[in-house]
């Protein structure tokens, strides 16, 4: 942060996701006064229909990967604190590609372990015997296990932090339409929104997904966007358990409470169709993704979809997290990030301690947004 003088007294948080939900809870915790504004509900937008996958597998920067690491970290303290939460686990994941592509996981794996992470080469059969329940004949030549990796259901999480952060006094207004930073003296003010509501405030937050980019586009700053069209299926509660994460050629899922689970992938998102009522994909592809989803799991499982949602999916232009004040804009915070869930308690907990303190935290050095107007 630019400020020198003593703390924010107020703050307006835009967005109602993990995101905007972690920030306005550290900031509540650390003596800030915070209003939280959301769009519609807590939760309906990216957070409602995110995968959730816990991880920092794969290709990454040196310091995105320590980013992410801290962010594993506060789950683990989050879950130690009470192990019976059903809606946060680390029973790890299960990587493979399409036929053809062994040297694509082996690389992956490599990777993998010069950084220390823990990551393990599998072959069908030895696949299936550390993932029970995954059909090892959907492998068709080499998995990668990565033994500490897990998932959250986002709602569950910010029912709870929201619980936190109105017992200490914190404000939640839904329903608040679109919101615009207000701006005066060439700095951030306070926000107004579309349902007619005004907010003053020392600092603001903009952390509203895909929708962060053009928000602040209206005071000049271009931060660029790649957020993709997708979907999160929830199916019917199945007999087949499987604990880990799978990421498989045609169908990403995970555990979900209740014995059902949540599937996504990218390979439909060009048949998503997008319009001013909001965004509708034939029924067809829904079967589809389930079926793909049946295909890996042990049994003859049958899945069926019991409900999808729809949207754009968060992603900076060049795939890294944007965190941090804007130069262009003193007192306007900016959080846009496509690990929403991996990053979304330690991302919450870096900001609120910017904002409180005035001073740039160092692992948020590589994500600052005026990196775009270098």
């Amino acid at each position: 942060m630019s400020r020198t003088q003593r703390p924010p007294e107020r703050v307006v948080v835009v967005g109602g996701g993990i995101i905007g939900v972690s920030t306005a809870t550290h900031l509540q915790r650390g003596g800030a006064s915070v209003v939280l504004v959301t769009e519609g509900e807590l939760g309906d937008g990216a957070s409602g229909r995110s995968l959730a996958w816990l991880n920092s597998a794969g290709t990454r920067s040196r310091d995105y990967h320590a980013l992410r690491m801290a962010g594993i970290d506060r789950y683990r303290t989050l879950l130690a604190a009470d192990p019976g939460r059903d809606w946060l686990r680390f029973d790890g994941g299960l990587h493979w590609t399409a036929p053809g592509q062994r040297a694509q996981v082996e690389d992956r794996h490599r990777h993998e372990v010069a950084h220390g992470y823990d990551s393990w080469p599998a072959g069908p059969r030895e696949a299936g015997a550390r993932v029970p329940g995954v059909d090892p004949a959907a492998i068709p030549e080499i998995a990668v296990h990565n033994p500490g990796e897990g998932w959250v259901s986002l709602p569950h999480l910010i029912e709870h932090l929201v619980g936190e952060f109105t017992r200490l006094g914190g404000e939640v207004v839904r329903q608040a339409g679109r919101a615009s930073v207000v701006a005066r003296d060439s700095a951030a003010h306070g926000v107004t929104t579309t349902a007619g509501h005004r907010f003053d405030a020392d600092v603001v937050v903009v952390a509203c997904g895909a929708a962060t980019p053009s928000v602040v586009a209206e005071h000049g700053v271009h931060i660029p966007d790649r957020s993709p069209l997708s979907m999160l299926v929830l199916t019917e509660p199945a007999r087949t358990r499987v604990r880990a994460v799978l990421n498989t050629p045609r169908v990403a899922m995970r555990p979900h409470p209740g014995g059902a689970y949540a599937l996504d992938h990218s390979w439909y998102e060009d048949r998503i169709v997008e319009s001013a009522g909001g965004c509708t994909i034939d029924e067809s592809v829904v079967k589809e993704l389930v079926a793909e989803a049946s295909h890996v799991l042990a049994g003859d499982e049958e899945l069926s979809a019991a409900s999808w949602k729809l949207g754009r999916k968060p992603i900076p232009g060049d795939g890294e997290p944007v965190f941090g004040e804007l130069t262009e804009l003193p007192g306007c915070v900016v959080a846009f990030t496509h690990s929403g869930a991996t990053l979304g308690l330690v991302a919450g907990e870096l900001l609120s301690h910017e904002i409180l303190s005035g001073a740039r935290h160092p692992m948020l050095a590589a994500f600052r947004p005026e990196r775009f107007r270098r």
